[in-house]
């Protein structure tokens, strides 16, 4: 890569997370609501819920609505707005917006009314995402839509809204008790993971195990 590229490059950097031999760089911006989101990656969300089922969700994840737009599977929304219309016609003191992390894995397009896969793309994808404004006459909003068809591909990481200052600290604690419990589990990373184990690799130098999500890796004893 020319000097120039590397330039270039770094203006779309967080930061740069160093090992010996290989390098993993983590993206600073996330994909606007406008643009489809890429299969396999991992995206920040929101989903809009009841309060009283908030304790619930963190201690044990989601489940699939039965039915809806996109059919079974669990709806959330890169616009927090959209997240905040849920659930309809509660009351603000009974709702709860969470952030989620999620990976979306292969994801299908559904931007048409009565689109030949709207109900059952399930079959061949991980997640299905209705673009903004995509004519699909019962989004009045004109927002985006995402509907997950496993569960564990999404982890609330914090509360994005709620009403309640102590109910909303309340909540962050569980959130971040449960994080705490799941990356102290197993991994070198201390970093949760709701969908297994982070795959270990060895250090191209001192051959030390080492996980792609761990801060750093700096080899011992050598120069």
């Amino acid at each position: 890569m020319l000097p120039t590229e590397i330039s270039s490059w770094c203006k779309f950097v967080e930061m740069e997370i160093n090992f010996s031999g290989w390098e993993a760089v983590e993206e600073k911006r996330g994909l606007r609501t406008a643009q489809e989101p890429t299969s396999g990656r991992v995206y920040t969300m929101f989903h809009g819920t009841y309060l009283k089922n908030a304790e619930e969700i963190i201690a044990n994840g989601f489940q699939r609505s039965r039915d809806g737009l996109l059919g079974a599977g669990v709806y959330v929304s890169r616009n927090i707005d959209k997240a905040k219309c849920y659930p309809h016609q509660a009351d603000k003191k009974d709702a709860v917006v969470f952030k989620l992390s999620v990976r979306v894995g292969k994801v299908k397009r559904i931007d048409s009314n009565n689109h030949p896969l709207q109900k059952t793309w399930h079959l061949e994808y991980d997640c299905a995402w209705v673009p903004p404004n995509s004519g699909i006459t019962s989004i009045k909003s004109g927002r985006e839509e995402d509907c997950v068809w496993d569960p564990a591909r999404i982890q609330v990481v914090d509360i994005a809204c709620c009403i309640d200052d102590e109910t909303r600290h309340k909540l962050r604690r569980q959130i971040k008790t449960k994080r705490r419990a799941e990356g102290g589990s197993g991994c070198i990373c201390h970093q949760a993971s709701s969908t297994g184990p982070h795959p270990l690799q060895n250090c191209w130098k001192c051959n030390k195990q080492i996980c792609p999500f761990q801060k750093k890796h700096e080899c011992p004893n050598l120069c």
